[in-house]
């Protein structure tokens, strides 16, 4: 799996390069500035792109543009963006185009290996990786004026952020230690109160329901 990764910290971009080849990743490449990073998404067209969010020479978005161009380009471009804190405009600016291959961590899940992979994995095979602080601060977001979140229970609440993370139905079982029969039960529950088609394709429903969180109805 060839991977094009953007960071400007010297330290971080080459500890991500060396964690990604022990996981038998392919670095097409490393840069680290904006103009960088488009030439490489442009000229490379790796299977998924690792951004880091600021990058120079503006260090504001310039990251995350350079990658929401080059989806535009290509549609469907795995990204997975890296950011140090939680800013819902990203989240919603990757969202938009609901075509999946999309991820948001921040950088300090790269510590967890483990989990740094899984979710680069993932956002590749066209999934959604997104940190549980950002949904958390979707729903709570939404939550307070949105009548159909409120109708949910405590339990269908935090199926429902597992479920927004990417996570499949056999996976929030065993994080939250009950059936997948039971999850399945919640997830029924979950759709139907937001007024969203049942689906058993997990990228599907998790995009439809950022969707509705993001955008509303």
């Amino acid at each position: 799996m060839r991977v094009v990764l953007a960071e400007d910290l010297f330290l971080l971009r080459d500890g991500l390069v060396r964690l990604l080849q022990a996981y038998d990743f392919e670095i097409a490449a490393a840069v680290e500035t904006g103009p960088e990073l488009a030439r490489a998404l442009a000229e490379l067209e790796p299977d998924v792109a690792v951004v880091d969010v600021r990058l120079p020479p503006t260090h504001t978005d310039e990251g995350l543009q350079c990658a929401l161009e080059a989806r535009r380009r290509k549609p469907g471009l795995p990204v997975l963006v890296l950011s140090q804190h939680v800013e819902q405009l990203y989240a919603r600016e990757l969202l938009a185009d609901g075509s999946g291959g999309v991820g948001y961590l921040l950088k300090d899940r790269v510590f967890d290996a483990d989990q740094f992979v899984d979710a680069v994995r993932r956002v590749a095979a066209g999934g959604t990786a997104m940190d549980p602080q950002v949904i958390h601060q979707l729903l709570t977001r939404r939550a307070a004026d949105d009548q159909p979140l409120a109708r949910l229970t405590p339990r269908e609440t935090e199926v429902l952020e597992l479920m927004a993370q990417g996570r499949t139905n056999a996976a929030i079982a065993d994080r939250l230690v009950v059936t997948e029969r039971a999850i399945a039960k919640h997830t029924a529950n979950i759709f139907a109160k937001l007024g969203l088609e049942v689906s058993d394709d997990d990228n599907r429903r998790v995009l439809a329901v950022l969707a509705y969180l993001d955008h509303g109805r």
